[in-house]
């Protein structure tokens, strides 16, 4: 199996394994500008949401984060912002400046649509012509920022796709990939395990502390029953799944038999010293995970699924995984890797482990996934509180 990709090497030395050019939106307002730039400009990727207005604190800081760690995913070749007004615009686009990438903004106040929509369409017609001429150059696997989360999770899950993906992860971890994992509120039941997966006391101390906190102050204060009809859900239950505790020590197998995590991400916070698991503070939904992890810098996301879960996003590739018999047969066009072998005992984790490799490999040379294949982009941010 090669260790080498054909990849996109970055102005900050990053490797990305797409070339998009975003047209990213500051707030909700913006987003009817970035959509019709999009549509002007074929080869430009828009990336509405809902929220930018009237944030404060640490919300305005996560959001300002995940702005920015979007613009600046090595994925993305080259960012159009904007904004309603020029301050926050300019804090994003300077956001994404500072690793070297190509950023042009715009704010809308003093100008209108029509104005700031024609000069960002020139704006992204250049990129697109600058991106088009840049070509793959081989790169070590080694490079990669691959993260990890699990959706609609079964019995299937815990057995099967989740261990496939911790088989890749002791393999590739050594080898000196950045892993992010995370799930907070779905780590609940297995805590005591987590913790003593850190790589010292110290980090294992903060890590907990940090789910404590969750709990305390978030499900604790806000729930109706348990975790409130959310954890698990009715397609956990379903699968198989019938405690949050169940459903924590599958997802917790993702991380393999070996690796131990070296540090704690805030949501949408990229690893500052590099290679190594990290566990990142982030929401169980789907997209909402994703979303974070992308901004963190990852770009590949492995997604074991049980029931199957169709979610992907607009800049990262997020491969499918499943080891669900009758998922295959009803969903298959969803599923990028097959580990029903490992139930029928036709293939082991470890030759499990192997063939996720060999599609993280083919992904990052350029192979669409499933996701990309069927136009899903799912893009959905993570808020705090209730905006002023």
């Amino acid at each position: 199996m090669s260790d080498k990709i054909m990849a996109y090497r970055r102005e900050n030395g990053r490797v990305g394994v797409r070339n998009h050019v975003l047209i990213l939106p500051v707030d909700d307002i913006s987003n009817a500008a970035c959509e019709a730039v999009a549509n002007n400009i074929k080869g430009t990727l828009a990336i509405p949401h809902a929220y930018g207005r009237l944030q404060f604190g640490e919300d305005l800081e996560l959001h300002f984060r995940t702005m920015i760690g979007t613009g600046a995913n090595p994925n993305v070749a080259a960012v159009v912002v904007i904004g309603i007004e020029p301050g926050w615009t300019k804090r994003i686009a300077d956001g994404i400046r500072e690793t070297g990438k190509q950023v042009a903004e715009f704010s809308i106040e003093q100008k209108g649509d029509l104005e700031t929509i024609r000069a960002a369409s020139w704006a992204a017609k250049e990129f697109v012509h600058f991106a088009s001429e840049l070509q793959r150059k081989e790169c070590d696997m080694s490079e990669l920022w691959i993260s990890t989360k699990c959706g609609e999770s079964d019995t299937t899950t815990g057995l099967g796709s989740c261990p496939t993906v911790g088989n890749m992860y002791d393999k590739l971890i050594p080898q000196g990939i950045t892993g992010f994992f995370g799930e907070t509120s779905e780590i609940t039941g297995a805590e005591h395990i987590c913790k003593e997966r850190a790589i010292n006391e110290e980090v294992g101390e903060r890590w907990y502390k940090m789910w404590k906190a969750y709990q305390d102050d978030v499900i604790f204060a806000h729930q109706t029953d348990d975790l409130s009809d959310s954890q698990p859900t009715k397609g956990n239950i379903e699968g198989g799944l019938t405690t949050i505790e169940e459903k924590a020590l599958g997802n917790l197998e993702k991380i393999g038999r070996e690796c131990r995590y070296i540090d704690i991400l805030e949501p949408a916070e990229a690893p500052k010293s590099g290679e190594g698991l990290y566990f990142m503070d982030s929401s169980s939904a789907a997209a909402e995970c994703v979303t974070l992890m992308a901004a963190g810098g990852a770009v590949i996301h492995t997604f074991p699924t049980g029931q199957g879960n169709v979610v992907g996003n607009p800049i990262v590739p997020v491969i499918k995984i499943s080891a669900n018999p009758r998922t295959l047969r009803t969903m298959s066009e969803h599923i990028d890797v097959d580990v029903t072998g490992i139930l029928t005992r036709e293939k082991t984790i470890d030759e499990a482990g192997d063939d996720l490799i060999e599609m993280i490999r083919r992904t990052a040379n350029g192979r669409n996934t499933a996701a990309e294949a069927l136009g899903h982009r799912e893009f959905s941010m993570t808020k705090l509180y209730r905006s002023a």
